[in-house]
């Protein structure tokens, strides 16, 4: 009985983290877009506007769930739904801090990808069951995309399982640290095993894994309908997209959805090639910042600070790049993404035999 009392409040609790920080997502996107616009953003509810995502989110929840009279009505009412929960499961696997993660899977790379999978067939429901032109476009761009894009970006984090030797998350977040049970070389020959901090992330235990994290984290982009790579959601052209005919809460849940994506993407990057939840800060001489810094408190801010990080970049390149055109999206992909990464994934069964 105790365990699943122990199920259910982690499961309110990731669930409950994930509407925080939608709500926190859409109030940052709009202050950051505002100050690069040279505009003021959100200012009369609540101090600075503070409340005005809370006063969206109540005035979703209280609007009519109206279904298209032409809609397939089951898969229109399960598409939100189906979208939501395969990007709310993925964040069970990922670890917060040493001995911290809701649940302990040792192929958790293979889960999350299992599992983000999914959102794929919720958009082609919200687009089919929609029945509407806007919305099956949409729809069939965004699968396009995210089902091209998850090859390079699948090929970048090999390139860190083969030099990690292992799918569990937890094992690879601890190899990037003074808590690790191997040894560390800086981009493979400096030993740093016992200084610690940003010299033994895993973009600088081989130089080749910087290139798949700028591989991973545009590939991350798409799988996140994020400009430039927004086309599925292109408001110029398809008014919203698959989402277009949802209204209330059906709606925000697909919101909901979106932001929770950015931040999972963002976080797996921070856990495969940032250090995870280990410090920055590295141990020098009879001063051990990272050994003080390293802890499950610790643990807990740093791969929050470093992941929010990166959220904040997905949210400058959307206010400063224009969006893609379909042609110049899969170009990307397919000639210049995926050979780079494979290429990557090469270099690091070498780099694993040879150098480690």
């Amino acid at each position: 009985m105790n365990y699943y009392l122990t199920y259910f409040i982690v499961a309110v609790g990731l669930f409950s983290f994930s509407a925080f920080f939608a709500l926190f997502g859409v109030y940052a996107e709009r202050k950051i877009s505002a100050f690069i616009q040279d505009r003021l953003g959100p200012t009369e509810t609540g101090k600075f506007g503070s409340l005005q995502t809370l006063a969206d989110i109540l005035k979703m929840i209280q609007k009519e769930l109206i279904i298209p009279a032409a809609a397939d009505k089951w898969l229109f009412m399960l598409a939100p739904a189906v979208i939501f929960i395969a990007v709310y499961m993925g964040f069970a696997a990922l670890p917060w801090a040493p001995g911290l993660v809701p649940s302990k899977i040792n192929l958790g790379i293979y889960y999350i990808f299992a599992i983000i999978s999914i959102e794929t067939l919720g958009i082609l429901m919200a687009g089919w069951g929609s029945n509407n032109k806007y919305s099956i476009l949409g729809a069939m761009r965004s699968a396009a995309q995210i089902i091209s894009y998850e090859i390079p970006a699948g090929f970048a984090i090999i390139s860190v399982v083969m030099i990690a030797q292992s799918l569990d998350l937890q094992v690879v977040a601890a190899q990037q640290g003074v808590l690790s049970a191997e040894k560390i070389k800086f981009v493979g020959f400096w030993d740093v095993t016992n200084i610690g901090g940003f010299f033994s992330w895993n973009i600088f235990r081989a130089p080749h894994l910087i290139i798949a994290f700028v591989i991973y984290f545009i590939a991350s982009l798409a799988e996140s309908n994020r400009a430039p790579f927004d086309i599925p959601e292109a408001e110029s052209e398809l008014v919203a997209g698959f989402h277009t005919e949802f209204t209330g809460i059906r709606f925000a849940l697909v919101f909901l959805a979106e932001y929770s994506m950015m931040f999972l993407v963002s976080m797996i990057g921070v856990i495969l090639f940032l250090g995870a939840w280990n410090s920055p800060l590295p141990n020098i001489g009879s001063v051990h910042l990272a050994t003080w810094t390293t802890g499950m408190g610790w643990g807990i801010l740093w791969v929050t600070l470093k992941t929010l990080g990166l959220v904040a970049v997905q949210m400058w390149i959307r206010w400063t790049l224009p969006r893609f055109r379909v042609d110049q999206l899969m170009n990307l992909c397919w000639k210049v993404l995926t050979p780079l990464a494979f290429i990557c994934m090469l270099i690091s069964g070498i780099w694993r035999l040879w150098l480690m």
